[in-house]
């Protein structure tokens, strides 16, 4: 069967990976979007509602989503679960007293039926600012450690520098890669 699926694949092209960027509002969700998609800084306002765009990593083709994190908006986020290949979520490291926040946004997303096979990327942003938590923090944190039967990797990063976006990019081109094998 798999000889056929690379068959139509080779006919009409690698089909889109659906990736999801999520975190609470101001954890830098829009900045990493435009990052990987231009490669440099935006200037960015709150999203309300989404953004969407293409980007194209080492010849794949993702359909990246960055959905707005305020309070009012995260309950709709499960309106965009369906299909989704890939998590993104983002967490702003120096935001300590939105850490648990953080937290049960994350654990009620993956308790969903629809995202149960969505390879995990989770993004400790703003590591540029002095006293943030450490990744090692934002996983603890997070319960990370709790998590089974999930392709999953925690990431240092900084939007505003690009530093650790290539690695997180590089992780999930390598397990959406494999997974449609």
């Amino acid at each position: 069967m798999g000889g056929v699926m690379s068959y139509f694949r080779g006919l009409f092209g690698q089909r889109e990976m659906r990736i999801l960027i999520l975190g609470l509002d101001g954890c830098g969700k829009t900045t990493i979007l435009y990052r990987l998609q231009v490669g440099e800084i935006v200037t960015t306002i709150p999203t309300i509602g989404f953004n969407v765009e293409q980007v194209t990593y080492k010849n794949l083709k993702f359909q990246v989503w960055d959905l707005g994190g305020q309070t009012s908006i995260r309950p709709y986020w499960r309106c965009y679960y369906s299909n989704t290949d890939a998590i993104i979520y983002v967490v702003d490291s120096a935001d300590k007293d939105r850490i648990g926040i953080s937290k049960q946004e994350l654990v009620s997303m993956l308790e969903e039926e629809e995202l149960k096979n969505a390879v995990l990327v989770v993004l400790a942003n703003k590591q540029d600012i002095p006293g943030c938590l450490s990744p090692t923090d934002v996983y603890r944190a997070l319960g990370l450690d709790a998590l089974r039967n999930r392709e999953f990797q925690i990431f240092k990063a900084s939007a505003l520098k690009g530093e650790g976006l290539d690695e997180a990019m590089e992780f999930l081109a390598e397990k959406l890669k494999s997974a449609t094998k």
